[in-house]
Order: C-alpha cells, then structure tokens, then sequence
C-alpha cells in the first residue's frame, strides 16, 4: 500500500502480548509500537482484564504524574463493572477496594501498588498513563515491574486469529 502524507501518524494493531492481558500501549521506548514517534510525550496503555491476576507486586513510585483509569468493558454503559480489585497507596501501605468505575491519581513521589484483582465478574478495562515518554520508577525495583520486561508482539497469524479467523475479522 502507498504511504501517504499523514498515513505515518496511524499504529495498527500495536498489541502487545502482556502479562495479564493483551494490552494497547505507546510510549517512545525503542522496542514500543510507538517509538516510530521520537518525541511522543506519554506512556499509555489499555488492557482488558478478564481474571483475577496481581498486576503489579511491588511498591514503587515515579518522578511523575501517573493515572489510572479503570471502567467496565462494555462501551455502551462504561459503570458495568464487575471486578473487584486492591490496590495500596502510601508508604504505609493503606488499602483501597475498586468495585466501581474509578480514576485513580497518582501524583508524583507517592509510593503505590501492589495492584490486586481479587474478583472479575466480567471484563473490564484498566487504562494506565504515565506523564513521560518513557516508563521509569524513582523508588523502587523497575525490574520486577511488568511493564519493563521485553514486550512480544503477535504475528500476523495470531491478529487474524484474534480477529475471529479472517484478515478483517469479518
């Protein structure tokens, strides 16, 4: 297909085979669908949770702003949440249930996690961004944070089998 003027600001199906999920994410790492944008200013990435799963086990904090957004998985009512999930913030560790579409704010410097999900009735969506292009922590271990091991993407065969079996997944 012929490139055209502005076809190199579209990222089709950037997947990665995440931990917990498959995930969408972007950022300006180098091994990240979204490093084709050298000045990319975020770190971003949507994952459909559809079981109970530790997301993140370590205490960390970061130099930055970071978001999270979580909501039920279907798009036309985004308050269907049936998941229960913990997360702990604070160096005291203090202990928050979600049961409830939720953004949760996490400023800069404050200790957070681990992310628990404890209970998924239904699938529901966790969106994470992080006010950098590149996904870093200021205290705390970046090795054990699963945004940091080596992404792995799907190959062509495995997005057409994702897709329900046909190359447009019609």
């Amino acid at each position: 297909m012929a490139e055209t003027k502005y076809g190199k600001y579209i990222i089709r199906e950037p997947l990665e085979k995440g931990r917990v999920a498959p995930s969408l994410h972007i950022c300006a790492e180098d091994d990240c669908a979204g490093a084709k944008f050298p000045n990319f200013p975020i770190e971003c990435q949507l994952l459909c949770i559809t079981k109970p799963a530790t997301m993140i086990s370590e205490p960390h904090a970061h130099d930055v702003d970071e978001i999270f957004f979580l909501f039920g998985g279907n798009p036309m009512n985004y308050f269907d949440f049936g998941a229960e999930i913990e997360i702990f913030l604070g160096e005291e560790g203090e202990s928050h249930i979600i049961n409830t579409t939720s953004i949760i704010y996490v400023p800069k410097g404050l200790i957070h996690c681990p992310v628990i999900i404890r209970r998924v009735d239904k699938p529901i969506q966790w969106m994470h961004i992080m006010l950098a292009p590149r996904y870093s922590v200021s205290i705390g271990d970046i090795s054990l944070h699963p945004l940091h091991s080596s992404r792995q993407y799907y190959s062509p065969e495995e997005i057409i089998k994702l897709r329900g079996g046909t190359p447009e997944g019609k």
